[in-house]
């Protein structure tokens, strides 16, 4: 049973009262986007999967959105079904900026979300790229022309601290940092704050942190309990307060190649991202 406070409202896994937050209003136009990285040095976190499901959430509430796969590995696109063995990529708009971004863009079958896909070939990107001007700012002008078209611009970024890290951070107006509910993943996010608060000084400095969200939460483990309660004492507001439970649905929808929100749409983890969507435009950090 979850505690309630006196007015018999439940206290949530954070510790804090459970509020519902509003279905966000219809929007009457679209753009200019805010653009939000996700970011975790830290492999195995839930990225990519929030991304996914955190992009077709906005989608249903009726945001237009952009996913760009940032990630190497290109586990974002896999997961929209879309193959990328032969076709353009994120990689050739870094490699050629004076490429239109609109002939990378795939439309994804949920309606309302685009996607950027990426292949290994993004892993020679740091090489060829080390040594262009103003290399940290090449992917924010490849977004800069597609801006005005999205509500909002999610960038699934790859387990490092990297240049193309770094790109997508001075890219980004908001960070959004998946943490893992499990001791070594509190070690590794004093390191990534520390690399946003240097982007922030030399390259970005209006970005902001929109939030921890804690994920692979399990309420039956001590340990999982004890890891969200640190975290809340750490980083106290910045900690989201819907927290992404671990299930086996995940996977499942990956293997799909569809988001939670379709494969199992009453699925309390696919609820969780309904309310995570509707938390960060609560938040402000998404019109």
């Amino acid at each position: 049973m979850a505690k309630q406070t006196k007015d018999d409202t439940p206290i949530g896994p954070t510790g804090r009262p459970y509020q519902g937050f509003p279905i966000p209003a219809a929007l009457k136009s679209h753009g200019p986007a805010r653009i939000i990285a996700l970011c975790n040095q830290k492999g195995g976190v839930g990225k990519t999967t929030t991304s996914i499901n955190l992009a077709a959430a906005f989608a249903e509430y009726g945001r237009k959105v952009l996913a760009v796969d940032f990630d190497p590995q290109g586990a974002l696109s896999a997961g929209l079904g879309i193959p990328t063995h032969e076709i353009p990529t994120i990689y050739d708009l870094l490699l050629d900026t004076k490429r239109d971004p609109r002939d990378v863009i795939v439309h994804t079958h949920v309606e309302g979300l685009d996607l950027i896909p990426a292949n290994i070939d993004l892993s020679a990107a740091e090489v060829h790229l080390v040594n262009e001007v103003a290399r940290e700012t090449i992917l924010s002008r490849v977004l800069r022309q597609v801006a005005g078209e999205y509500d909002v611009i999610l960038i699934d970024c790859q387990p490092s601290l990297g240049l193309l890290t770094v790109n997508a951070l001075t890219a980004a107006h908001g960070v959004l940092i998946p943490l893992e509910c499990e001791f070594f993943a509190l070690r590794g996010v004093a390191l990534l704050v520390e690399t946003i608060d240097k982007v922030r000084d030399r390259l970005n400095p209006s970005i902001t942190l929109d939030g921890l969200l804690a994920t692979m939460y399990d309420a039956r483990t001590l340990h999982s309990r004890e890891v969200l309660e640190r975290v809340v004492e750490a980083f106290g507001d910045d900690v989201l307060e819907t927290v992404i439970g671990r299930t086996v649905k995940f996977p499942d929808a990956s293997v799909s190649g569809v988001p939670i929100t379709e494969f199992a749409p009453e699925h309390p983890a696919a609820q969780a991202y309904l309310r995570l969507a509707r938390e960060l435009v609560a938040r402000g950090a998404v019109a």
